[in-house]
């Protein structure tokens, strides 16, 4: 459905109204030469594991526009581990190849991540209760890397075009940063395959 019509009888009013579902979109109007967000929740993307998001929810992370504040963002807590790193997956909305990517750490002054790396898998819809943030399963070879690990700052949006990497189609992200911190926004562009 695109609307919904709510109708109160005889009068009142509604505080509140929360439709929950899955977001669908007709793949069929898309050009595949066509550069998309392959990572906009708009268009189905979805967040769908993390190892930490102590702070604020990983969903932030595919949500429209730039965030408002830190808690619209994805924040995990400090953990001074050595060589630790904090991750989130993320189910892109359509098969595709990853061209551009923009890192946003909007508002995320004291505690943007130092690094941040971004690798890719492909991995079937229902193969997903599988996936963690080490591996996909002992038959597949893992994840791919797209962007290297790379800086990042305090509230910017970090482009990446050059830098990626790996132009082969995937179904899957793996968004790492290090060692910890909070990224606002994640977008993929892309063509479908």
């Amino acid at each position: 459905y695109t609307h919904l019509r709510l109708h109160i009888y005889p009068d009142g009013g509604v505080a509140r109204l929360k439709v929950y579902g899955e977001v669908f979109k007709d793949w069929s109007t898309v050009d595949a030469s066509e550069t998309i967000n392959l990572a906009a929740a708009t268009n189905g993307a979805k967040a769908i594991l993390c190892n930490d998001m102590f702070f604020s929810h990983m969903d932030n992370l595919l949500m429209p526009g730039r965030g408002i504040n830190m808690g619209d963002g994805w924040e995990t807590k400090r953990n001074r581990t050595p060589g630790n790193k904090d991750w989130v997956i993320i189910r892109l909305a359509h098969k595709g190849v990853i061209e551009k990517i923009l890192v946003d750490t909007a508002y995320f002054k004291g505690n943007y991540p130092d690094s941040c790396l971004i690798e890719g898998c492909n991995i079937a819809y229902k193969e997903e209760s599988k996936l963690d943030g080490n591996t996909i399963d002992p038959v597949t070879t893992g994840w791919t890397t797209i962007l290297p690990a790379s800086k990042l700052s305090a509230d910017h949006e970090h482009l990446f075009e050059d830098e990626v990497m790996n132009k082969k189609p995937f179904t899957h992200v793996r968004l790492s940063i290090f060692p910890d911190g909070g990224v606002s926004r994640l977008r993929l562009w892309g063509r479908i395959k």
